[in-house]
């Protein structure tokens, strides 16, 4: 198959690459953690200005007409520069409700603020007792007139405690675990009867506890049909999957990067370790895990936009099993061969490691999507 990209596309990958490059080694990205939002809002505006916010959005709704390959372009450049900015939580997840759900006139309101980094949204999903079936959901909306009340809790929201607006998902009908029932809402952050308590994730990104009390949202703010948004889910987290995937692929290929380049400056004994073959031996296994990983995210990306959920949700599965298992190979090999200084704080294969970890929990394991593999029947359709 032709992986080529085309002209446009490499235009982006430079733009993006020169940009992180520039702006986001290592110490930048510490003092970028410090910020009080957890990220760098300059470059949050940079990214807007370079029209990285607009790359998955038709030009119709006034961005550039990207698709999955765009998406993966930018989402590996940041897995490669540990980026903290909330770009998976505003345009891939959030971004992508609006694109599948939300009406015309909705997106000409909500989607220009997106766009130009103005406003930043979070999608409100998780629940505690949910894990990772995505149609357990316990949040309640329940009609008052022309309104609906929102009530429950939602948890691990990436980013929530700085996004400006929250798309909530709530049950309107039926019991917690129904497929049918689930509605989407959109929620001001600062509406009243909302509460966010922020912290830190292991990773250095931000996450959110969300409480909602009585929170009135008006028939403006429902997003699509009030009782049939789970497809509407299940192909936006796909979708987010195919981008962590991507993510992952940069943050391994650093890492591997990082870990041959050790290995040919560290000496023990008066010569340098990448003399022994044993870890030129365990450098090869990490790269190989790392191809296999780019082969999967590529097929997960080809998949993001498949119109059978069935298939796209085969193909997206199998990938999240290789990535997860390709980033525990990768880094731990990178974290071994650099010794005790890969643990530490200040040296940056370890966050490298604990973000592809991350990546591995978010929206499913791979023990967990072997699971799904192993009862869909193969990896895709014959």
């Amino acid at each position: 198959m032709d992986f080529d990209l085309s002209e446009e596309q490499r235009l982006l990958k430079d733009s993006v690459e020169r940009l992180l490059a520039d702006r986001y080694d290592f110490e930048s990205r510490k003092r970028y953690g410090r910020e009080p939002e957890g990220f760098s809002k300059a470059m949050w505006d940079s990214y807007a200005e370079q029209g990285l916010l607009a790359v998955p959005f038709s030009e119709e709704d006034g961005g550039i007409g990207g698709g999955p390959v765009e998406t993966m372009i930018v989402m590996e450049a940041f897995g490669g520069a540990l980026a903290l900015e909330p770009y998976l939580a505003t345009v891939v997840l959030a971004g992508g409700v609006l694109r599948h759900a939300a009406k015309p006139e909705q997106r000409a309101e909500w989607l220009p603020g997106l766009i130009a980094g103005e406003n930043r949204y979070a999608f409100a999903h998780s629940e505690r007792q949910a894990r990772y079936d995505l149609q357990d959901v316990g949040v309640t909306a329940r009609r008052d007139g022309e309104s609906w009340v929102l009530e429950g809790e939602k948890s691990l929201v990436l980013h929530g405690d700085s996004a400006d607006r929250l798309i909530v998902s709530a049950r309107t009908a039926g019991s917690r675990r129904d497929r049918d029932g689930i509605g989407l809402f959109l929620v001001e952050a600062n509406a009243e009867g909302v509460s966010r308590r922020g912290y830190p994730t292991q990773d250095g990104m931000r996450a959110a506890e969300v409480s909602l009390s009585s929170v009135r949202v008006g028939a403006e703010g429902v997003i699509g049909d009030p009782s049939g948004a789970l497809p509407v889910i299940e192909r936006v987290t796909d979708e987010a999957i195919a981008a962590l995937c991507a993510e992952a692929v940069g943050a391994m290929d650093r890492m591997h990067r990082l870990t041959v380049e050790y290995l040919k400056t560290r000496k023990q004994f008066g010569v340098t370790i990448g003399s022994f073959q044993v870890l030129q031996h365990r450098a090869a296994d990490m790269f190989i895990a790392l191809e296999q990983a780019r082969s999967m995210a590529f097929l997960a990306t080809m998949m993001a936009g498949e119109d059978d959920a069935e298939e796209r949700a085969r193909a997206i599965a199998g990938a999240k099993v290789q990535i997860g298992r390709s980033g525990r190979i990768v880094g731990q090999g990178a974290v071994q061969l650099h010794g005790g200084v890969g643990v530490t704080m200040e040296y940056s294969v370890g966050h490298y490691f604990k973000r592809v970890t991350m990546i591995d929990q978010l929206f499913g394991d791979a023990d967990h999507h072997l699971g799904r593999v192993a009862r869909m029947g193969g990896l895709i359709a014959a």
